[in-house]
């Protein structure tokens, strides 16, 4: 019980630091001028992105662990929603993060809003995932 107690906690935890960057975060920085709006999408981007890997790979792994030992189909879908973060990142939205971290705030590229503004669009996706995975798993102690 306790294993699955750690992977719902980081499942919210994750699911809760992505509704909060969507919702919160996002629209406040879009509300800047484009420096201070990338100098601070790349302040928070270095360290939610550690945060948020964390608790997504902790999350699935121990949800497949789970559903594995114990055959429950629920425990092994939560655990891929919650990993499927990672390949979303890294296949989607890598190419947008990186270019935005090489981009100065001194030497704006001309697409520099554009590019947060999408980034914003495709987070909503690891929101969905952490979500859903967060849901499925607690289901399984509603149940």
């Amino acid at each position: 019980m306790i294993v699955q107690c750690i992977a719902l906690l980081a499942a919210i935890m994750f699911a809760g630091a992505a509704i909060y960057v969507s919702v919160v975060e996002q629209p406040a920085r879009l509300r800047l001028a484009d420096g201070p709006m990338l100098d601070q999408w790349k302040w928070s981007y270095d360290r939610a992105s550690k945060m948020q890997a964390a608790l997504a790979m902790i999350a699935g792994l121990l949800g497949l662990w789970v559903g594995i030992r114990d055959g429950s189909t629920d425990w092994i879908v939560g655990g891929a929603l919650m990993l499927a973060s990672w390949p979303w990142t890294m296949l989607v939205m890598a190419a947008g993060n990186n270019r935005l971290k090489a981009t100065s705030s001194d030497a704006l590229a001309p697409d520099t809003r554009a590019l947060v503004e999408r980034w914003g669009r495709l987070h909503l996706m690891r929101l969905l995932f952490g979500s859903a995975g967060a849901l499925v798993f607690l289901s399984q102690f509603c149940s």
